[in-house]
């Protein structure tokens, strides 16, 4: 049987809309979802999602997935879940990972398709299992065990381990650090404090709002959670996101100590984002396709941009060189947006991206304009929590992000909506999305 023709050639450009999303809670690594590895939490919302919109496997034309610690065991996992959730198994999928903004890569593929008339539905989303990351052998080790593989005889085979050491047998786990200065993402957040006159109050503030925001939050958001059920039973099942602490304060937050420059830092573990396990799926058709299926979009994409800078210098603003010209793309100044998703990797991170967009400055010597940005409302900022209080799991973070905005965009009666994301290798996202009413 031949595979099903989806392209539409040179069709007519159809604006792409955001139709629907689900996720999994969010769980801290090592916690609840700890038993299930990445294709296992990604079915679940994806297989939700296309029943709740009434849609069957023939009616997604592709799939983008993000991830960033990729298990060996899928070379492709965004082709493995087209065959976990019952997808048509002609339909294309392939895997994307851009650290923290995986998802939001996985996003802007799936509307470029759309967008050039390739596609008319998309099934786009991002997983991360930080529980189970792969863990590696030394490169001794490793290469012993190639040969070993590759012996005839029992004999051959154990002579190959003649030159292995006691210290090759140690794993090597991985490390969240830059490879070009070896700097971590939190010793990177520490930096962006000193240089941005960060202090560690200011840190601490940030991080117990977004934990109340969540709080606040936590019912109107349950309708985008997918149930994950543990061991196939229905009777144990994680219905909600475990790490936003409604209990916490200002005193608290502050007698913690700093985790990454421990005589003088100022970054800590509860003003930081937590290691977290969770998956997000979302459905963005054309406007055309959506109408013809009698489903009703919640937004469209008005324009998106990426940015990259200096991992040397501050790691996690790219943001602040995406968002100008994701608003220039749209048409719009930062005063034209009624509510801002802000990725949190760090209070630090997001506390920073703010300052270099109200600085004159900022936008002289680094943008080449002769303005600032603009100043961010703060009652737009995040106002159902972020990833401090949510959690982040890196290749889910961005979708997880967008749909926040959209579904804060209709309950706040708002146009338009901004979403950025800073990711490792000193790369920023921003996507600007028009509410429909």
């Amino acid at each position: 049987m031949s595979p099903r023709r989806k392209d539409n050639g040179h069709a007519a450009r159809d604006r792409a809309a955001i139709v629907s999303g689900r996720r999994t809670p969010f769980a801290r690594a090592g916690g609840e979802l700890e038993s299930l590895d990445v294709l296992e939490l990604a079915r679940g919302p994806a297989v939700e999602l296309l029943a709740g919109l009434d849609l069957d496997g023939s009616d997604v034309d592709a799939v983008v997935f993000g991830n960033v610690s990729r298990p060996v065991r899928y070379h492709n996992l965004a082709r493995e879940l087209v065959f976990a959730a019952n997808l048509d198994r002609s339909t294309p999928a392939y895997t994307v990972s851009l650290a923290c903004a995986s998802s939001c890569q996985a996003f802007t593929n799936g509307v470029d398709l759309i967008e050039r008339g390739y596609a008319r539905s998309v099934l786009a989303g991002g997983v991360e299992s930080l529980s189970n990351v792969p863990i590696q052998y030394s490169p001794r080790l490793a290469r012993t065990l190639v040969r070993a593989s590759r012996a005839k005889t029992p004999l051959a085979k154990a002579q190959t381990f003649a030159t292995v050491r006691p210290a090759d047998l140690a794993p090597v786990a991985p490390a969240i650090k830059e490879t070009s200065t070896g700097l971590s993402m939190g010793e990177s957040a520490e930096l962006m404090a000193k240089v941005n006159d960060i202090g560690r109050r200011e840190q601490d503030e940030y991080a117990l709002a977004s934990h109340q925001r969540a709080a606040a939050e936590s019912a109107s958001r349950q309708a985008e959670l997918a149930p994950v059920y543990l061991n196939g039973s229905t009777a144990r099942a994680v219905t909600a996101d475990n790490q936003i602490r409604s209990d916490t304060s200002l005193e608290k937050l502050s007698a913690l100590a700093p985790v990454f420059d421990r005589a003088y830092g100022t970054v800590t573990a509860g003003n930081s984002s937590p290691l977290t396990d969770g998956a997000c799926a979302m459905i963005a058709m054309s406007e055309r396709h959506a109408a013809e299926r009698g489903l009703q979009p919640v937004a469209v994409v008005r324009s998106y941009a990426y940015a990259a800078v200096d991992p040397a210098g501050q790691l996690l603003l790219g943001p602040a060189y995406a968002i100008p010209v994701a608003l220039d793309r749209a048409g719009l100044k930062l005063g034209d947006v009624d509510v801002i998703e802000m990725h949190e990797a760090f209070a630090a991170q997001v506390l920073s991206t703010l300052r270099c967009l109200e600085s004159d400055t900022f936008a002289e010597e680094e943008l080449g304009r002769v303005s600032q940005i603009g100043v961010v409302d703060r009652d737009k900022l995040n106002v159902g929590g972020g990833s401090i209080a949510l959690g982040h799991p890196f290749g889910a973070t961005g979708v997880r992000v967008l749909m926040d905005l959209a579904r804060h965009l209709h309950e706040r009666d708002g146009t338009f909506g901004l979403a950025s994301v800073c990711a490792a290798g000193g790369v920023g996202c921003a996507i600007v999305l028009e509410r429909v009413a």
